[in-house]
């Protein structure tokens, strides 16, 4: 995949599973992920979002740094996590990053004790993320990207106020949401809790 200023080892991860060309939302999105800039990105279902998200962050984080948590991603389902950590696993051949996945269904204390020993990105749906921070006392400032997907499902599941709460316990961090549409919600949970967000909407 040719990409501005790609990271080789993951442009070499993506070439050995076929991801020969960048779509026009990876082409057009990809520098200001990159820049560290607050975003919105709207593009129909099936169109690679969740390829694109484990891109860039792969692409930012780059290596294991420290032992907190670094990437931040929220996702509707237990199925969305599992098809997630598939992917980092997959494009992330040549890193050392260290990722889990949480979901509701999952052994809560084992959760704490991974994140507990140093993680570099974390992936879960709202409740379980909301749970592990609440109760466990991780230190949340470290999150350098907050990343959302499907948030317009989220949000419409009324599951904006835990990201509210999430994001407002993060200092200083880069904001995206990933959206198949552009809600009233999605847009104003985007102008409550970004920095001048930069919107990004794809056509069919």
């Amino acid at each position: 995949m040719i990409l501005k200023k790609i990271n080789p080892y993951l442009q070499q991860a993506l070439i050995e599973h076929n991801l020969l060309e960048a779509n026009e939302m990876q082409q057009d999105t990809f520098s200001t992920i990159k820049s560290g800039a607050d975003a919105v990105i709207q593009s129909p279902k099936g169109t690679g979002k969740s390829t694109t998200i484990v891109l860039n962050v792969i692409q930012r984080m780059e290596k294991t740094m420290g032992e907190s948590t670094r990437a931040l991603i929220i996702v509707e389902n237990k199925e969305k996590v599992l098809e997630m950590e598939e992917l980092f696993l997959k494009f992330g051949t040549y890193t050392d990053l260290s990722i889990l996945g949480v979901h509701d269904k999952g052994d809560v204390d084992y959760d704490k004790n991974i994140i507990s020993l140093g993680l570099d990105i974390l992936i879960g749906t709202p409740n379980r993320i909301n749970a592990l921070f609440a109760s466990a006392g991780f230190n949340i400032n470290t999150i350098k990207m907050f990343v959302v997907d499907d948030a317009e499902e989220l949000f419409k599941n009324r599951l904006d106020a835990i990201i509210m709460r999430l994001s407002a316990s993060v200092e200083k961090t880069q904001r995206i949401f990933f959206c198949s549409e552009i809600t009233e919600r999605v847009e104003t949970l985007a102008e409550k809790i970004m920095i001048e967000p930069v919107f990004f909407e794809m056509e069919e």
